[in-house]
């Protein structure tokens, strides 16, 4: 067994080494030297980033609560360490370091801090007025916008700062009005399975402590000044509206999309489409986006003053052509919602132009470091969303490649060479960023790309020099009304992109792979991440390839056995490749999210199922018993039958000294319920959806 692990080993080492062009026995030395000169170009700034983004993970993680000036105060030590340090000329990466952790540490409760909000618990119902704060988006079936200012017309005190209200009818509602409705609020759903999106933690730190929905038409009753904010929705809804007058359907709805950030209306099965050709990243306005916009805005004002040879020589061109530059990235940014990825672009982006102004190279690996360090200071809780992930890890692989690239780079040598190296770049780039994303995109959505590199390669030349150009320019012509031609340009290329989605898509059809990730496999691949933008040379690749191995061999994760939601009465037993209800109804929110997450077929009872007027009983293909308990009397034949009951009432302690159990209050603390058969053990072992139950996002109902 020794002598195969060692040959086995030996293999491993063998592989490494030619991959890295390295003598095993020269690994320690050759990482010990890459990491001194990483020191001496100064790349221990790279690491800063990853510092504060390890400070907001240990800070989820936190069982209770931290005390804010302890918090504090751990903030002021480090910083007065790293002072010492540098006065003394000591190595000032240790104290640096450790100053990006406790400021990642205390970044959530100082948002908390700022953004406090009681988060509702139960419901509220009644007649309100409030202020619209902000328009999420608007559809055909209604309106999403943030409300403040909330005031029960019954002379009820409202605790609630702010809510998420959905508006089915009324008038078009734009920030700064005054309205009055019935409501009805609700308190924000915890996540909807272990380890999913957690919509009580966003809130909390974005100040919003409830769900409302209109119970009927809104009206508006006054309106009060919002300044930039009312103009730029304004802007963005108009622009909406005239996308909607000339283009129609899957078209507007893309358009939509990519000028105003809003894919509200983006069918489902479109976006499944674009999401296995390898080709979503599209929808989402992001550094492809305003690459292409501002760049050509930049090109077109250069090369167009540059047709002056006398203003050439009295105005520093391209300098005047990168401030521009900088203004249409901002308006872009303001147009389209400012999400996370466009808003790390564009702060990349200007410092590209800013280096342009100031004679500094423009790509460098700092300027990446210096957009995600202003993007997790201005929202934190950015860093557990998959937008902020996909996009800080395609930009550094991105970035890092270029590293490579410049140093060989020739001239391509007529336009031939230049077409070729066009589509060759695409090729390079879809295949990094691919490669760069893929555990991210695996992680979050389950999905996989077999076919993307060929999805990109036909979508992306379209998008850079037809979709975008067109649309951007009918932008600028709906101030002159001759916009129509322009947009309906831009939808043919849109067409010609969904259908070329739709044939890779069905091509793909066997070959795709749908991953179950554990979450560690997020730190490994963070931890990938740092190392690759911290070093150089082919030493930066052993962290991805280490990370990719790990993830390969242990980061696939098992699937549920028995789920039980919280706040509905669906409690599913897998039964084969599906998953059968004992209660509750398919097609709810939460199945919905349980069948798409873990690719199962959810309908409702089943063989393996038998009830009767007091619960139910079922037989997991492994050999584990479930019991779903309705009636008291249920619980003194069932706790010594089944490995797992479950009820919505108050279990007896007998019971649970017998046999696992969930009951409404362990539900109550730990919302969605996932349980795992161990045939070894012969019993269950249990994960609850909500770990931290005592911290101040999660909702605290009255006994």
């Amino acid at each position: 067994m020794g002598a195969g692990a060692d040959a086995k080993g030996g293999k491993v080492r063998g592989i490494m080494a030619l991959a890295l062009g390295l003598d095993p026995r020269a690994w320690a030395p050759a990482l010990a030297d890459a990491a001194r000169q990483a020191l001496e170009q100064r790349r221990g700034f790279l690491l800063f980033p990853f510092a504060v983004m390890s400070g907001l993970l240990l800070y989820r993680a936190a069982g209770a609560e931290p005390d804010f000036w302890i918090t504090a105060a751990l903030v002021l030590v480090a910083a007065a360490w790293l002072a010492w340090i540098a006065w003394r000329g000591g190595n000032e990466l240790l104290p640096f370091l450790c100053l990006g952790l406790c400021c990642g540490f205390a970044l959530l409760p100082l948002h908390g801090l700022l953004n406090f909000t009681p988060m509702l618990a139960g419901s509220a119902y009644g007649g309100f007025s409030a202020r619209v704060e902000a328009l999420l988006d608007a559809s055909s079936s209604g309106q999403r916008v943030i409300i403040s200012d909330i005031v029960s017309q019954d002379g009820r005190e409202v605790s609630i700062r702010r809510a998420r209200l959905f508006v089915r009818d009324g008038a078009v509602l734009m920030p700064g009005d005054i309205v009055s409705a019935r409501l009805r609020f609700y308190e924000v759903p915890g996540p909807a399975l272990p380890g999913g999106y957690d919509a009580q933690f966003r809130c909390f730190f974005d100040g919003i402590g409830a769900y409302g929905t209109a119970m009927g038409a809104v009206a508006v009753t006054g309106r009060t000044e919002t300044g930039l904010a009312g103009l730029i929705a304004a802007a963005r809804q108009g622009i909406g509206a005239r996308i909607d007058a000339v283009l129609d359907g899957r078209q507007a709805a893309v358009a939509r999309a990519l000028v105003i950030g809003d894919q509200s209306r983006i069918p489902e099965a479109t976006r499944n489409d674009m999401a296995t050709a390898g080709i979503a990243h599209v929808l989402a306005i992001s550094g492809l986006h305003l690459t292409l916009v501002a760049g050509v805005a930049f090109a077109a004002l250069r090369f167009g003053l540059g047709a002056s040879h006398r203003l050439a020589q009295r105005v520093a061109i391209k300098k005047l052509a990168a401030a521009a530059g900088m203004v249409v990235v901002l308006v872009y940014l303001a147009l389209s919602g400012a999400s996370v990825s466009a808003t790390r672009a564009s702060v990349m982006l200007i410092l590209v132009f800013g280096a342009m102004l100031f004679g500094r190279r423009a790509l460098t690996m700092r300027n990446v470091a210096f957009a995600a360090l202003f993007v997790l200071a201005a929202e934190p809780t950015g860093l557990f969303r998959p937008g902020f992930q996909l996009s800080f890890a395609a930009v550094a692989a991105l970035i890092g490649t270029y590293e490579h690239v410049r140093r060989g780079e020739r001239d391509p040598g007529g336009w031939g060479g230049r077409v070729w190296r066009f589509f060759v770049g695409i090729a390079v780039t879809s295949l990094v960023a691919g490669l760069a994303t893929a555990v991210f995109a695996a992680y979050h959505f389950q999905q996989t790309a077999p076919l993307g590199l060929a999805g990109n390669l036909v979508a992306l030349p379209v998008l850079g020099f037809l979709v975008l150009p067109s649309l951007a320019l009918g932008v600028v012509a709906m101030s002159l009304g001759l916009e129509a031609p322009l947009l309906m340009l831009g939808g043919f290329g849109i067409t010609q992109i969904l259908d070329a989605a739709s044939v890779i898509a069905r091509a793909s059809a066997g070959i795709e792979v749908r991953p179950l990730l554990s979450p560690w496999v997020l730190l490994h691949a963070l931890g990938a991440a740092a190392w690759f933008v911290f070093f150089v040379g082919r030493l930066r690749l052993v962290g991805p390839a280490l990370a990719t191995v790990l993830i390969l061999a242990f980061g696939q994760a098992p699937v549920p056995d028995v789920l039980i939601a919280d706040t509905t009465q669906a409690v599913g037993v897998r039964d084969g490749t599906g998953l059968a209800l004992m209660s509750g109804r398919a097609g709810s929110f939460v199945t919905d999210v349980w069948s798409e997450t873990y690719g199962l077929e959810v309908g409702e009872g089943g063989d393996a199922i038998a009830c009767d007027g007091i619960g139910c009983i079922a037989t997991l293909p492994g050999g584990g018993v479930v019991a779903l308990v309705k009636d008291m009397a249920g619980f003194f034949e069932d706790c010594d039958l089944a490995g797992l009951v479950v009820t919505r009432l108050a279990a007896p302690m007998l019971c649970r000294q017998a046999t696992t159990v969930i009951d409404r209050d362990d539900l109550a603390r730990g919302g969605v319920t996932a349980a795992y058969w161990q045939p070894t053990s012969g019993s269950f072992a249990v994960e609850p959806s909500i770990l931290d139950p005592d911290r101040p996002w999660r909702i605290r109902r009255k006994d």
